[in-house]
């Protein structure tokens, strides 16, 4: 079936969260602040399904148990006004959590088709998963195995009358991309609207981001406290219109849209189940207050395999912050070492991490240390003022690296630096999950909607023919505008002032998108922000591998440091696990800036 032959537009989609912990009031906030027809919401970062495995080893359940507070608040209004509910708040038990739904209508009353889309868990594996990254083989147990399926079983329960949709996991974007193929018939050649619908999908996932939260120039976002949740308008082209409904806090304008489509992604070639989005060739427009239009963005065939996300114990860790204060950091950082490992010895753990992190004025960027290092590395730190003094230790060993450990930190207490005291008791290890992205053959997975009894299977679908103008193909990569000045010349400022910067976790990856609302500065910021000088400005990227992606549309460049998050955010020793304050880092440095 093709676009023309579904519902006119636009499709109204409201999200309600954006992590499992996002606000609980979000839901009925949506529902009753204006007219939706699609209330969605995003449970399952990476490290939620850890966290989910972990819960379901204790006898918890797999799926959000939030999805249900919310839905007892808004699934009668919903009903009443033909709001369809799509979220993956499933998790790891979709069917557990489709049953509670259930459950929590017949409670309230209230007649309720609920759907649950099965087929992304793959456990037993057949064969130990391939690192998608690094080629390794996986010699672990596994205690998760999800294929991140696309939005076509989405669309398949909403056909056959599902009020609710619960899926386990999806990509996130196909939260958006499931009912705009419901809601506008696309097929699978439809590429272009379906990649206008990913893009609106990866707009949306994230609540808040999108309207103001965590935005680099929040002084400009009125009322944050109370900041209204995203909506997009999504029409049958593909083309969408970010919004939010009116009288709530928050901003929705070109900057806070363009630091969330930087947030969280590689290759402006964003792969997913349904189709290839070509980030290069959005095109942003600010339409009035509070609605900017998002339109051009075309579609490639999706790639015949689908990503894996395999999680394992990795083992145990505990972690002690000390706190240096006053003249001479990095001494006081290596005699308080020194006083940990004569009690402890540092050979004794498998892993141990050390990061010297600076507080106060005058003390430049800390510079986390391997167990290659030997000590804490200074990373500029300054002669006077204040830092933590972080120190992980990983083992297999819970006994290892649980109070044998953290109590030898503590009677160095009064045989340590001057000034000593900590902010974390002694305490027992902890288990932490390791993320292991892989791949599987798309047409390996089944994906399985079962609504009111009936089980429909969606099997793989091909991209097949590419309907119309799209038989060209996308346009070439994208070209980055030359800049004839003198990159040394200029006013030293912080870059902050002129460019905008988003971060975040992709596995063991960080990504760093920056970018300048000024568009006759990106030139300079192409030319000058190489990956040799986000080298000089970030030395905590060290050598690690960084690829740069130019996105002159978005006037922003995409970089992604592999490995700085080691083996994934449930793994990550650093303070800053998930790499969200990267971005707020480099616009700290100075630099020379040309008027």
């Amino acid at each position: 079936m093709t676009a023309e032959a579904g519902r006119p537009g636009p499709m109204r989609v409201a999200n309600c969260g954006g992590f499992y912990g996002d606000r609980l009031s979000a839901a009925r906030e949506m529902v009753e602040g204006g007219p939706i027809d699609v209330l969605t919401g995003d449970w399952l970062a990476e490290l939620t399904m850890s966290i989910l495995a972990g819960n379901r080893l204790k006898g918890r359940p797999g799926y959000a148990r939030t999805f249900l507070t919310q839905m007892e608040q808004v699934l009668g209004t919903c009903l009443d006004r033909g709001i369809r509910v799509v979220a993956n708040a499933g998790g790891l038990d979709p069917a557990g959590c489709a049953e509670a739904v259930s459950a929590l209508a017949d409670r309230l009353g209230l007649r309720a088709a609920v759907a649950h889309v099965t087929g992304d868990d793959l456990m037993p594996l057949a064969a130990p998963p391939v690192h998608a990254d690094t080629g390794e083989t996986l010699r672990a147990t596994p205690l998760t195995a999800n294929a991140y399926l696309g939005g076509r079983p989405i669309a398949v329960a909403l056909e056959h009358g599902a009020d609710v949709v619960v899926t386990g996991r999806v990509t996130d974007a196909a939260l958006v991309t499931g009912p705009g193929m419901w809601w506008f018939g696309w097929d699978p050649g439809d590429l272009d609207p379906l990649a206008g619908s990913v893009v609106a999908g990866h707009v949306i996932e994230c609540g808040c981001q999108a309207t103001g939260g965590n935005y680099a120039f929040f002084e400009e976002v009125p009322d944050l406290a109370r900041c209204g949740f995203p909506i997009a308008e999504l029409y049958a082209d593909g083309s969408s219109v970010i919004t939010k409904h009116p009288g709530t806090g928050g901003l929705v304008s070109i900057g806070t849209v363009t630091a969330q489509l930087l947030y969280e992604i590689a290759s402006p070639r964003y792969l997913g189940p349904d189709v290839t989005a070509r980030f290069d060739t959005i095109r942003l427009e600010q339409e009035g207050p509070d609605r900017v239009r998002i339109t051009g963005v075309r579609g490639e065939p999706p790639p015949d395999t689908l990503k894996i996300a395999v999680t394992y114990l990795g083992g145990h860790r505990n972690t002690m912050t000390l706190v240096l204060t006053g003249l001479d950091l990095a001494a006081k950082a290596r005699i308080a070492q020194e006083a940990i490992w004569a009690r402890v010895p540092r050979e004794s753990f498998e892993q141990v991490h050390v990061e010297l992190t600076p507080l106060g004025a005058g003390d430049g960027p800390g510079t986390p240390s391997g167990p290659e290092a030997g000590g804490a590395g200074t990373g500029g730190v300054g002669t006077a003022g204040t830092a933590l003094l972080r120190i992980t230790v990983m083992d297999p060993d819970p006994r290892t690296a649980g109070r044998a450990f953290s109590s030898a930190v503590v009677e160095t207490g009064l045989a340590s630096y001057p000034g000593f005291y900590g902010l974390t008791p002694p305490g027992d290890a902890s288990p932490y999950g390791v993320y292991w992205p892989s791949s599987i053959e798309a047409r390996a997975v089944l994906p399985v909607v079962t609504v009111d009894g009936l089980r429909v299977e969606v099997p793989y679908a091909p991209p097949g023919p590419v309907l119309g103008e799209q038989a060209g193909g996308p346009p070439g990569d994208a070209v980055v505008p030359p800049y004839a000045g003198d990159l040394s010349a200029g006013v030293v400022r912080p870059l902050g002032l002129v460019a905008g910067a988003r971060s975040g976790d992709k596995g063991g990856d960080a990504n760093l998108g920056v970018w300048v609302r000024d568009p006759a500065r990106y030139p300079w910021l192409a030319a000058f922000l190489t990956v040799d000088r986000l080298r000089e400005l970030l030395p905590e990227v060290g050598g690690l591998p960084i690829d740069r992606f130019a996105l002159p549309n978005l006037h922003a460049l995409n970089f992604v440091v592999h490995g700085l998050l080691g083996r994934g955010v449930a793994a990550s020793p650093l303070l800053d696990a998930q790499a969200k304050a990267l971005g707020e880092r480099l616009r700290a440095v100075c630099v020379p800036i040309p008027s």
